[in-house]
């Protein structure tokens, strides 16, 4: 029970978990399972009625899945358990929510189309979304689905909005991906220095980190960076990563890191106006203290958007880039009331 449970009781949706049969993520480059469960909550009655529902999905960050978004938690909501309170209070209405499981041997998933990791996106837009309009009672028409996240599930809710144009109503982005100078390269000199002890071996790191019964943060934070260039640069062979930095030097290869930079959402930007315009809402929000600088990353994708005359919402908080699942109560009312 979560602490809000503890002075108001709401009707409850249920979870239904789907296993989605991926051909696309079939012989992928890491051996991540094809067959992907995605639990979805349907909401309180669903099953009194013959209605048709919008459709939200959500994306988890970095280490994270669809499946862990909706277990119990102590001192704080489930996704679930949020959403039965949100609609109890009559901030939105009832929605139809899918939470997919994307994770992966290197420890999470950007969701996009990568020779490197997989074709994440694409499983998305076309299983995904056909296996859940078989099963659920949801509106066919785009207008009537959203997709968000938190910082990579951010990131991608973003890629989705400009990569996959018309296929979204409405997105948010919590504290996602972005400012990738900021973001990613003060990580490389320890990344550098936990290869070190591999050989500079990137492929010996990720076989002895998955058979180690002790993890670190510089590990986590050493797969997060292969995980990310698997994603945006890869590699010509198979279960190969290439770094943007010189493992000696740690100084950036030119080429490489120019590769990287293409998939930031603020580079991206330009070339996406049109798809981004055609959103009936587009909400985003980051702690002002956030520990990995992403604050500042979201507010040139802010000003990149006021520039190119893109209407959406961005707002700053004070908070980090931890706990902070709380601000999914401004969002998901917001998400709602752009595709009911």
């Amino acid at each position: 029970m979560s602490r809000y449970k503890h002075t108001q009781n709401y009707p409850t949706g249920r979870l239904v978990t789907i296993t989605v049969t991926s051909e696309l993520l079939r012989d992928n480059p890491w051996g991540d399972p094809h067959q992907r469960a995605v639990p979805v909550y349907v909401p309180p009655g669903y099953d009194d009625t013959t209605d048709h529902y919008p459709l939200m999905v959500y994306l988890a960050a970095y280490t994270g899945s669809g499946l862990k978004s909706v277990v119990w938690r102590a001192f704080e909501e489930s996704i679930p358990e949020r959403l039965d309170r949100l609609i109890g209070e009559g901030r939105m209405g009832p929605v139809v929510m899918a939470l997919p499981d994307c994770f992966t041997r290197l420890g999470g998933n950007q969701y996009l189309d990568s020779a490197g990791m997989g074709r994440y996106a694409s499983f998305l837009h076309a299983e995904l979304l056909p296996a859940l309009q078989s099963n659920f009672r949801i509106h066919a028409s785009p207008e009537h689905r959203a997709v968000l996240g938190k910082s990579s599930g951010g990131f991608a809710a973003m890629r989705c909005a400009m990569d996959w144009p018309g296929q979204w109503g409405a997105i948010a982005n919590h504290s996602g991906d972005a400012g990738f100078d900021l973001l990613y390269q003060r990580d490389f000199p320890l990344v550098a220095d936990v290869l070190a002890n591999y050989g500079n071996d990137p492929l010996h790191f990720v076989n002895r980190f998955w058979k180690s019964k002790k993890v670190t943060g510089g590990d986590i934070h050493t797969l997060m960076m292969l995980c990310m260039a698997a994603t945006y640069d890869p590699a010509d062979e198979p279960e190969t990563i290439q770094l943007p930095f010189d493992i000696y030097t740690c100084e950036l290869i030119p080429e490489r890191w120019a590769r990287w930079q293409a998939h930031d959402p603020v580079q991206r930007v330009a070339t996406s106006v049109e798809g981004l315009s055609a959103l009936n809402g587009l909400w985003m929000d980051c702690g002002f203290r956030d520990q990995y600088m992403i604050h500042y990353g979201m507010r040139r994708l802010h000003q990149a958007l006021e520039n190119h005359a893109i209407e959406h919402i961005y707002e700053e908080f004070n908070g980090t880039h931890s706990g902070i699942d709380y601000r999914l109560d401004e969002s998901l009312p917001y998400l709602y009331g752009k595709i009911a």
